[in-house]
């Protein structure tokens, strides 16, 4: 039997990756990857599933006992009205354990690490989520060696496709 086609074209279904922070893996080196859930309100979840979401800009802080997701550029949905919209770049909760809450709050405290969005995408329930590390940042060598690595990677599949 034939499977039926989505009636909704266009829109992100289940694990799907939404928006991406590609510049990360260049500027940090990851300790520890989480997922969380974000708290959105009905517009934001509905702008999402169009792929519209911008989080290389963003970053998340603790704030009042809460890990909270700073600076992601959700634009407003355009099918809804002027009273129903939302801010795009207003602060969104993260939904976490508190273990592991207490956990990253700590690091960021004690260590001097960064808690870093990498992607947003929707799990297969259908629920948003962001996945986010527990980072340091890279010094310049450490930059330089990262773009000679992948340079050569780059070279040696070259070399490798031209032998054949």
């Amino acid at each position: 039997m034939a499977k039926k086609k989505n009636a909704k074209s266009g829109l992100i279904s289940v694990n799907h990756t939404v928006a991406e922070n590609r510049r990360a893996r260049f500027e940090y080196h990851f300790e520890e990857q989480f997922d969380a859930g974000i708290m959105l309100t009905g517009t934001e979840v509905k702008s999402l599933r169009r792929g519209q979401c911008s989080i290389n800009e963003a970053f998340i802080t603790p704030q009042r006992g809460d890990l909270w997701l700073l600076q992601a550029n959700i634009p407003e949905y355009a099918a809804a009205g002027a009273h129903l919209q939302h801010a795009p770049t207003r602060p969104r909760k993260l939904l976490l354990k508190k273990k592991e809450i207490n956990r990253l709050m700590g690091a960021v405290q004690r260590e001097g690490l960064t808690i870093i969005p990498l992607r947003l995408y929707f799990n297969a329930r259908g629920l948003a989520k962001v996945h986010l590390a527990l980072a340091k940042g890279k010094k310049l060598h450490d930059k330089r060696e990262t773009e000679k690595s992948r340079d050569w990677g780059r070279e040696r599949n070259r070399l490798l496709r031209e032998k054949g």
